[in-house]
């Protein structure tokens, strides 16, 4: 049974406490962090919920939590595969010939970001090759638009792949949204109604969401922002509640640091997949990020303590990390709440605080019997 240590105990953990009061201090609005390891369960926040408000960010608040959202819909892909219904090595076109994808592309590639796909929310070649528009005052004031998931495949399908399937691997949210449609021809049913059948319920993660199109997020959460200029003058909108189907699978579910904590280690434990699909999911790809590799749907990093199993992701003023070691053992989860901007100023805030959170929980030799 795990002890839950608040209030007066987050002296026990002071080294957390300051972890994440230095994110705040460099930037950022607010952040909760979660972390079960052999001490037990230790749960703090720092910064505020709210710009100008003293109150803290809620320790298990609902977040969009961006592309964790792919590790989610990897799951229900491999628990599909598991089921007989999709074929991993199959050709995605024998699921999807609507849109005449190349035939060398298979589910694996979808999952694995090697099916050279173009990114639909802007993808370099090596120049910046623009997709929808995510971004600055435009995006602001039509934050609230409906986008379908076709629409968002076929903007990407009409720019060139970046490179022959299987040659290469390149990061991009149309894989997955391919993957949702793919989910759901195989189905008959939304993704939202699969991934309750296979993940939520099973799990019970009451504050795990599909929003599909809709804008709400369920109390309690911290406020998302974004800046934009103006006519010379910046500007600061509240963003918190927006039609998240513009990145659709790419990064739109919403769920806490609670449900994170019990969906990865249930992941990663063996509870969601047979064995040799949790093999071949955390199997490592070359990425070409130093450190970091990728499976199917998941990061596989190496850090001085060992092999994490990890899917980060950020979104307009959100952003959430989910680490586990590999046998489940160690999880580290957080929410973030920022003001972010068209330069995504605090891009390398983040990169830098992830780094600060994986070490200080995962450095030690604790994390290193798990490799």
């Amino acid at each position: 049974m795990s002890i839950t240590l608040t209030g007066q105990d987050e002296l026990d953990r002071p080294e957390l406490q300051k972890a994440i009061q230095e994110i705040v201090d460099s930037g950022f609005t607010g952040v909760s962090l979660r972390v079960h390891d052999e001490r037990g369960e230790w749960v703090g926040s720092a910064g505020a919920a709210e710009l100008g408000e003293t109150a803290k960010p809620p320790t298990n608040g609902h977040v969009r939590i961006g592309s964790n959202t792919k590790t989610f819909t990897a799951t229900v892909v491999l628990q599909l595969v598991a089921e007989g219904k999709i074929g991993l090595d199959t050709p995605a076109d024998d699921y999807l010939p609507e849109f005449g994808l190349d035939r060398r592309i298979t589910v694996r590639m979808l999952l694995q970001h090697t099916s050279g796909v173009f990114n639909f929310t802007g993808d370099y070649y090596p120049e910046f090759v623009p997709g929808i528009v995510w971004s600055g005052q435009e995006w602001v004031d039509n934050r609230f638009k409906t986008y379908r998931p076709e629409e968002l495949v076929e903007l990407a399908l009409s720019k060139p792949a970046r490179f022959e399937p299987g040659t290469a691997w390149s990061y991009s949210n149309t894989n997955y949204v391919l993957a949702r449609l793919l989910i759901e021809k195989v189905t008959g049913r939304s993704l939202a109604e699969e991934m309750r059948r296979l993940i939520l319920e099973p799990l019970g993660l009451s504050d795990t969401i599909v929003p599909d199109t809709s804008p709400e997020i369920p109390e309690p959460y911290a406020h998302a922002y974004y800046r934009y200029e103006d006519a010379g003058q910046q500007k600061t909108v509240d963003v918190t509640r927006q039609n998240p189907s513009w990145i659709s699978t790419g990064g739109d579910m919403i769920s806490t640091t609670q449900d994170l904590h019990t969906f990865i280690s249930a992941l990663v434990g063996g509870k969601l997949l047979p064995a040799p699909l949790l093999a071949e999911m955390c199997t490592p790809h070359p990425t070409g990020i130093p450190n970091m590799d990728y499976g199917l749907g998941v990061f596989v990093v190496n850090t001085d303590g060992g092999t994490v199993i990890s899917h980060n992701g950020g979104i307009a003023g959100h952003g959430a990390l989910m680490y586990s070691t590999p046998d489940g053992s160690k999880t580290l989860t957080a929410a973030v709440n920022y003001v972010d901007d068209v330069a995504m100023s605090l891009a390398g805030a983040f990169q830098k605080a992830t780094q600060r959170l994986v070490k200080e929980v995962f450095g030690g030799g604790q994390a290193g019997s798990a490799q």
